[in-house]
């Protein structure tokens, strides 16, 4: 099956596509009654059956889910129909800008209704998986246990509870059936971030145990043995281990082979493994041409610490001192500081402009423990605020950081972050970049937001706290460029225009920079236009 042309970016997540299909045996196409424009096309997991949707779910751009034997197929139905639109203005090419208008439920707003449906591709009949007894349910995950059983994660809208129900199929219905015992496959003070396999007599993991790193990563492997298992077995932990800290695993349908990914800290390397011994089948890539392709560039160091990671530049010298960017994200259970090989505007900025990038992980980021990750709870914009500056404030007294050139920038999330820290009125920063920023948290999707901060009528003290523009005075003492695109279905446009005009009634002077018809990602021209513009917004800061 090829995609033969994109026809058109929905929303964030989503976009129609015009499909082909090719018989690999005859050498030739096919002719299909395949729509010109769908979203979404998923093979069977056996046989010759596709399926198709064309409308936007949960944070990708399908939800539905194929039976092992490919006789079944999960779907969800949603009903937006109680949710209120965000409207924003579409400028195009025409004599008149367009309005468009999304479903889009803000915190405390109605919600979208879910249900999730089975379709028997035998009989052609379909039905309802019935929801357990939660009001206000959220569909979280759908995952096929068998053939003929389903297992499905629904949440409360508070979304501090996990209700796991596995269904059986009766002969024409679904009827809810009994977990059997659980038992605990692994315990410890470290965090496995996700399962990449499970098969008849295996479990496979990834994890950020070894050598209680929270920016590392490995794959592991845990023998099932009727009621017993074996031990833990790292898969990764002695393989390439300066090049490669940073791993993950793909595996073939039936867990014969997998696809080793090593993402950092050396250059990224990708191998064909053989599961029952791990040996190594092909090198699929190694990134030599990379490698040489670097041998002639003066590339940044990269130090790693347990709670910052900092890029350096090329001949870095301790006895001089460096303009510090802190590059910063900071929301709920993320990460900045890992292991993983990059190239991208830092890069730029630590090797040719002898700035120092720096990223710190404070309270509410992800990976180093539950405390870390709920000090966030009910009060966003304050503790992972508060940790930024006190970084900041750490890095100085290392003695090689000139303290009146420290700036800060992020994007979204992060563009909130160095918002508020900007407005915090610690003296500590000269100047900051935000990137489509949150502004209010009102503004934002009621599933993230109500997460972290309940709804505002349970949380009010807390939301009217954590806004920008209760900090627009305090931009007077700093140097500020607000970056956002006028089509950004995600963060909306509405967010800065609040802080825009927030700093306009304290006769704050501001930069600014608005992309016409661009998304919260900003591509195409505008992505090199922002990094450009941002770069002489940060050489005139350091100046």
């Amino acid at each position: 099956m090829f995609n033969v042309g994109f026809l058109h970016q929905l929303w964030r997540h989503s976009y129609t596509a015009s499909y082909s299909i090719y018989d690999l045996e005859k050498g030739d196409f096919i002719n299909t009654d395949i729509p010109h424009e769908v979203q979404y096309l998923a093979w069977s997991p056996t046989g010759h059956k596709l399926v198709s949707i064309i409308s936007e779910m949960f944070s990708t751009n399908f939800a539905l889910w194929w039976s092992p034997n490919g006789r079944f197929v999960a779907y969800a139905k949603f009903n937006d129909s109680g949710v209120h639109n965000i409207e924003y203005t579409w400028y195009g090419e025409g004599q008149y800008p367009e309005t468009v208008l999304i479903p889009y439920p803000k915190a405390g707003t109605p919600n979208p209704t879910v249900k999730l449906f089975v379709f028997d591709t035998n009989t052609s009949t379909t039905n309802e998986v019935l929801v357990p007894s939660v009001v206000g349910h959220y569909l979280s995950t759908v995952t096929w246990a068998s053939d003929e059983q389903i297992a499905v994660q629904w949440q409360k809208r508070t979304q501090n509870y996990v209700v796991l129900k596995t269904y059986d199929f009766n002969g024409d219905v679904w009827t809810e059936s009994s977990l059997t015992e659980k038992k605990f496959l692994t315990r410890g003070k470290w965090e496995v971030t996700s399962i990449l396999k499970v098969t008849n007599d295996a479990v496979y993991y990834v994890s950020n145990e070894h050598n209680a790193s929270p920016g590392q990563r490995n794959v592991y492997k845990i023998t099932i043995n009727d009621a017993s298992h074996s031990e833990r077995e790292c898969l990764t932990c002695t393989l390439n281990a300066d090049r490669c800290k940073y791993n993950s695993a793909l595996f073939s349908t039936e867990g014969t082979y997998y696809l080793m990914s090593c993402s950092g800290p050396g250059l990224p390397l990708h191998t064909l493994r053989n599961s029952q011994d791990g040996t190594e089948v092909k090198v699929l890539e190694d990134n030599k041409d990379l490698e040489n392709a670097l041998q002639n560039i003066a590339m940044p160091s990269v130090t790693h610490d347990l709670w910052y990671q900092m890029m350096l530049p090329p001949k870095f010298d301790k006895s001089k001192k460096y303009p510090l960017l802190i590059d910063v994200y900071a929301g709920p259970c993320s990460q900045k500081s890992d292991f993983r090989f990059r190239v991208g505007w830092s890069t730029y900025l630590a090797s040719t402009e002898n700035v120092i990038v720096a990223s710190f992980d404070g309270r509410g980021s992800g990976y180093q423990g539950d405390k870390i990750m709920h000090a966030l709870y009910k009060r966003l914009g304050t503790y992972e605020v508060e940790d930024q500056i006190t970084a900041a404030r750490q890095f100085i007294d290392m003695g090689y950081i000139d303290k009146n050139r420290i700036a800060i920038w992020g994007w979204s999330y992060g563009g909130y972050v160095t918002s508020m820290v900007l407005g915090a009125g610690s003296g500590v920063f000269k100047c900051g970049m935000a990137v489509a920023p949150v502004s209010k948290w009102n503004y934002y999707d009621s599933i993230y937001t109500e997460r972290y901060m309940l709804t505002p009528a349970e949380n009010q003290a807390f939301y009217d706290n954590s806004t920008v523009m209760e900090r627009a005075k305090n931009f007077k003492s700093v140097q500020y460029l607000l970056v956002h695109g006028t089509a950004d279905d995600n963060v909306h446009f509405q967010q800065a225009a609040q802080i825009s005009k927030a700093l306009v009634d304290e006769q704050v002077d501001f930069d600014a920079m608005w992309y016409t018809d661009e998304d919260h990602g900003l591509g195409g021209s505008s992505n090199q236009h922002v990094y450009t513009h941002m770069s002489h917004f940060l050489k005139n800061c350091f100046a």
